[in-house]
C-alpha cells in the first residue's frame, strides 16, 4: 500500500487501513492504485467539498463504497456502531476511510482504539496531529475535561 500525502490529512493506521479528508476524483483513482478495495465515507454528501456522486465514482473504479453520514454537530453511538460493523465487514481487505477533513474519522479510530482495537497512544497522536475535539466530540471520545472547550485544529489553534 503506497502513501498519498497530497490528500488532505492523509494518515496510515496500519498495513491495510488508511484515512484522510475528502479525496478528489483523481485521488480516488490513486487510492485504488494502492490496493484499496473498500472506501468508507463518514462525511455527509451535502458537505462543502464533497464529491457530486462519490458512490458512482468509487463503483466506477471497481471499489466497494460504504456510506455512513455522520452529522458533525451530533455524532452518535449508532454512527460508531455502523463504523465498527463496516470495518469488521470488510475483513482483511485494504480500506480507506475518510470524511471531509479527517476529524470525524480520526476521532472514530481513537474511540476504536479505546475499545481495545488498536493502540490508544498511536490513535491519539494521529487525531492530535489533525485536531483536538471539544464539545460533543469530546463527549463522543470520552474526554470529559474537554467538553466545555471548542474543537481546535492543528496549525490554527495549537
Amino acid at each position: 500500500m503506497g502513501e498519498l500525502p497530497d490528500i488532505i490529512n492523509w494518515r496510515r493506521r496500519d498495513g491495510r487501513i488508511t484515512l484522510s479528508g475528502q479525496p478528489t476524483e483523481a485521488q480516488l483513482a490513486q487510492i485504488k492504485a494502492t490496493g484499496v478495495t473498500h472506501v468508507i465515507n463518514l462525511g455527509p454528501h451535502d458537505n462543502k467539498g464533497a464529491l457530486a456522486d462519490e458512490a458512482a465514482s468509487v463503483a466506477a473504479l471497481g471499489m466497494i463504497y460504504i456510506y455512513i453520514p455522520v452529522d458533525f454537530e451530533a455524532p452518535t453511538d449508532a454512527d460508531y456502531a455502523a463504523f465498527v460493523a463496516a470495518l469488521e465487514g470488510v475483513g482483511d481487505a485494504q480500506v480507506h476511510v475518510h470524511c471531509i477533513y479527517n476529524a470525524r474519522v480520526s476521532a472514530f479510530f481513537y474511540r476504536l482504539a479505546q475499545s481495545g482495537k488498536g493502540d490508544v497512544g498511536s490513535a491519539f497522536d494521529m487525531m492530535d496531529g489533525i485536531w483536538r475535539p471539544g464539545g460533543v466530540w469530546a463527549s463522543f471520545i470520552g474526554d470529559r475535561a474537554s467538553e466545555a472547550l471548542p474543537n481546535r485544529y492543528k496549525g490554527e489553534d495549537y
